[in-house]
């Protein structure tokens, strides 16, 4: 039965034990790297409503060092316009050139990842690697990583429709100077 108001992951693993299944909710991890990557820009998410615009990631992506952008093949126009605003040469664009697999390698690996509410976030989480993930019309409380381990959510507190064709005005308080100080603090 669907339960309003509880986090996905103590969901999943209510499912998987009803099927007599045991799961720890607090067990996320899949392992931890050296973290000799480079830093993530993930501007991309599945709907407008939970995309910050790609002129505030570029900002993002210029403040930090060794950054590579991601994303998949619909998000390569998004990905090559924060990299082309933040001053980052072609070849740091990794969207639409990497598979499954790499990604998920490439994460496992990074030393930060930055992002919106998206299934980015979730590796990091689940590969440890420090975070700053976006959130604009769905709470952390029920989608974001746990408190501590070195990822920061940052939301404005404004619920809507996470299926919206434009960004959630919660998303756009979000501002440059928070996700850069957030960057910097989970990375040191």
């Amino acid at each position: 039965m669907w339960r309003d108001g509880v986090h996905e992951v103590r969901r999943w693993c209510e499912l998987l034990e009803w099927h007599g299944i045991p799961a720890d909710p607090a067990d996320l991890t899949l392992g931890i790297s050296d973290r000799s990557g480079p830093a993530i820009v993930h501007p991309g998410a599945s709907f407008p409503a939970r995309r910050w615009p790609p002129e505030r990631f570029a900002q993002v992506a210029a403040a930090l060092e060794d950054v590579v952008v991601t994303g998949n093949e619909q998000e390569v126009p998004i990905a090559r316009r924060v990299a082309e605003l933040a001053a980052l040469p072609p070849e740091r664009v990794l969207a639409g050139r990497t598979g499954l697999a790499d990604l998920i390698d490439l994460i496992g690996r990074a030393r930060l990842v930055v992002c919106g509410d998206t299934g980015v976030a979730h590796l990091a989480t689940a590969f440890c690697v420090p975070s700053v993930v976006l959130f604009g019309p769905v709470s952390p409380a029920l989608w974001g990583p746990p408190p501590g381990w070195r990822h920061v959510a940052l939301w404005a507190g404004e619920n809507g429709d996470p299926h919206g064709e434009r960004p959630h005005p919660g998303l756009l308080k979000i501002e440059v100077s928070e996700v850069v100080e957030a960057a910097l603090e989970v990375t040191s």
